[in-house]
């Protein structure tokens, strides 16, 4: 079934960049970076056979997909500014998410946050979602929108590279990444559960 799906979603990002061009990248690009897992690794090697087709310049969907990040995470930003931040430091407390878990990501971001976007950028399932945690946190904008480029062009510019030295063998990348993403996922997950553990065991102390 998750093949299916996985194949399905392909056609469908072929289909788009194939009619939309340099535009379908950056829309495409901007979906996967509104938080809403779409696999860059399927998008950006796919532009990249378009290159090696003669279709399309390498550099030119390189800056499609990096700006397509940046119309992404910035609304990803501000849903997380204007919307999450609220309901964290109101509801926060049923999610095991302290106000002080809040002032340290606060400064987290103040300090840190340019680099903690730049290298988000270049992982793959973590550069989906750092947009929102970076406007709970109401990193500045400039900044945030510096460093998500930066991040994000050399992100594009490999993984189209790698498309168009492939060939038609582009979608073997794919399957790299798939690994990858499973063992992230994995260290994800057992950090969420160190995570609830750790708070779960510090409320009962408390009580």
């Amino acid at each position: 079934m998750v093949s299916s799906l996985i194949a399905s979603l392909a056609g469908l990002i072929i289909s788009i960049i194939s009619h939309g061009g340099y535009f379908g990248v950056l829309l495409l690009m901007a979906i996967e970076s509104a938080c809403i897992p779409l696999p860059s690794e399927v998008i950006m090697p796919f532009s990249g056979y378009l290159v090696h087709l003669g279709r399309f310049n390498l550099f030119g969907v390189a800056l499609a997909g990096a700006l397509g990040c940046n119309l992404g995470s910035l609304v990803a930003y501000y849903i997380g500014s204007l919307g999450g931040r609220p309901l964290v430091e109101k509801y926060g407390r049923w999610l095991l998410v302290t106000h002080h878990d809040l002032e340290m990501a606060d400064r987290f971001f103040a300090r840190y946050g340019d680099w903690a976007v730049f290298f988000a950028r270049l992982l793959p399932v973590i550069r989906t979602f750092i947009a929102f945690p970076a406007g709970v946190s109401r990193m500045n904008v400039i900044r945030f929108h510096l460093y998500t480029f930066l991040g994000s062009l050399p992100w594009c510019l490999a993984l189209a590279y790698a498309g168009m030295k492939l060939g038609q063998r582009w979608m073997t990348l794919r399957e790299y990444f798939h690994r990858f993403d499973t063992v992230l996922g994995v260290v994800i997950l057992a950090g969420a559960v160190w995570f609830i553990q750790n708070r779960w065991r510090n409320r009962l102390r408390v009580a």
